[in-house]
């Protein structure tokens, strides 16, 4: 606990760049399959976004996602760090979950693309590409503003 009271500014910087890192792939990852319903399955084109869509999410997103929970979690252990009893911080919590749950589901998306079984639209792609947005936004605000 001492160790993480004495470098927080750096737990702080690596949870910022690791958040920043989980949120450029859950921006992209869903734009990656709106164009990939736009190939042919089986294609070279098809495959070629299969290979982008596995390095972007197991190589950038999930490490990310993992190193920004982890931190986060610790650097919420600092006592008197976070205020439990406020509406902000449980809104960040649920937030939170909501993006790992996001994460989740484009990783559902993911494997059915890879098995040539995607059942979704481009529009519905399009719709989900703006969820990690609204999340991102609300996150930030309850952990700057704390209204």
């Amino acid at each position: 606990m001492d160790f993480v009271v004495d470098h927080l500014s750096w737990f702080l910087s690596l949870h910022i760049m690791a958040f920043t890192a989980w949120m450029a792939g859950t921006f992209y990852l869903p734009r990656l399959y709106v164009y990939h319903t736009q190939t042919t399955p089986g294609t070279a084109e098809s495959e070629r976004f299969k290979t982008m869509e596995r390095k972007l999410l197991r190589q950038i997103m999930t490490p990310a996602m993992i190193v920004t929970v982890l931190v986060g979690g610790m650097m919420s252990s600092v006592p008197g760090l976070v205020d439990w009893n406020s509406g902000w911080w449980w809104t960040k919590v649920i937030c939170v979950l909501g993006l790992m749950g996001f994460h989740g589901a484009c990783s559902k998306w993911r494997r059915l693309f890879a098995e040539d079984r995607n059942p979704h639209s481009e529009k519905y792609y399009r719709i989900a590409n703006e969820v990690p947005t609204i999340l991102m936004v609300i996150i930030v605000i309850m952990i700057m503003v704390r209204p």
